[in-house]
């Protein structure tokens, strides 16, 4: 197979932490609309790491790389979904009609991150008043936000109950036969009880009004070595004439006993009438970590960590986060990218 090539943007990362003290340690994982030929992004931004407090910050820019700070404080905080403690992470966006639509990962108390350098950071529950620190209590929710001004955000729904920790809900741009669509990935939470918990794969649901979901059906499991830990998906799917373009994240696991994994992206091409027909899959990655700050970071080494893809002329510009510090953004060829599906 012959990969797609991804050139980096020299000026990579072009996002960095700094400046307001909301995100003076960490910005990645970014939302990012292309509109009328102006690029908004939204950052998942950190001030500290003991806790780990994550808010939305905005960002504009008319060339997809210079990016301009849009106000003083962040446009989505945890407080929105219910808890000043918490944390709000790994936005993806998508306009449907006259509205905007976010998901977004949510938990109601922040953990403590103690990076080591070798692979995933050591957490503990940071404690906070009136939490016992049972973790039953703090899984993952993924919420549903609608803007009508990108600005102003209200909480419209969530897509999982507090049963199962679901992440990397991802809305799809339009209605897929009369009915919205977005695929998720439930797990079980870290230290509870996984004897039964779903597989770490790839799953869709469906709603009529965007309240309420179908319980989650798999698409997409690990198959590969690259993707040995988990996957995920990791940018709104993109229509095309072959079907709906999904980019994913697998995850290696390579010294399990210094937690060091290297997080990549794959691709998958899903039927444009059932999206959970799979009609294409890259069998080995298309993107992986290469330069330094790809490598080396603030937070956990070797990730890129895709999570928008705008479609500027025949070219998807592809943002992703590195090592859970910064922003990159790198860009190839739409053609390119759908060779690799057959």
């Amino acid at each position: 197979m012959n990969k797609p090539i991804f050139k980096r943007h020299p000026l990579n990362p072009i996002v960095r932490p700094g400046g307001f003290a909301w995100r003076k340690v960490a910005t990645f994982n970014p939302a990012v609309l292309y509109e009328d030929g102006k690029f908004t992004m939204y950052e998942r931004c950190a001030g500290g790491l003991q806790p780990f407090h994550c808010s939305i910050g905005m960002l504009e820019s008319d060339d997809g790389v210079h990016f301009s700070q849009v106000g003083s404080e962040p446009v989505i905080t945890p407080a929105l979904l219910g808890s000043e403690y918490g944390s709000v992470q790994d936005p993806r966006i998508v306009r449907i009609d006259d509205a905007y639509y976010m998901t977004v990962a949510y938990r109601p108390y922040a953990w403590n991150s103690y990076p080591t350098g070798l692979g995933v950071p050591r957490s503990t529950q940071a404690e906070f008043p009136g939490f016992d620190g049972d973790g039953s209590k703090n899984q993952t929710r993924s919420a549903v936000l609608k803007s009508t001004d990108r600005v102003n955000w209200e909480h419209l729904s969530w897509v999982n109950d507090t049963t199962i920790d679901d992440r990397n809900v991802i809305l799809f741009p339009e209605k897929v036969n009369g009915r919205h669509a977005v695929v998720r990935r439930p797990q079980a939470f870290v230290g509870l009880n996984t004897e039964h918990a779903p597989a770490p794969s790839i799953q869709i649901s469906y709603s009529e009004d965007m309240l309420s979901w179908t319980v989650p059906k798999p698409i997409i499991h690990p198959e590969y070595d690259w993707e040995d830990n988990r996957i995920g998906g990791s940018t709104p799917p993109i229509r095309t004439k072959h079907g709906w373009l999904l980019f994913y994240h697998g995850v290696q696991d390579l010294d399990p006993a210094n937690r060091t994994v290297v997080y990549r992206m794959g691709a998958a091409l899903l039927d444009l009438d059932n999206p959970e027909k799979v009609i294409g899959r890259s069998t080995d990655f298309l993107f992986e970590p290469e330069e330094y700050y790809e490598k080396t970071g603030l937070v956990i080494p070797n990730v890129v960590f895709p999570t928008a893809a705008c479609v500027v002329g025949g070219e998807i510009w592809l943002y992703y986060g590195v090592c859970d510090t910064a922003i990159g953004l790198a860009r190839a060829k739409l053609d390119d990218i759908m060779g690799c599906l057959g």
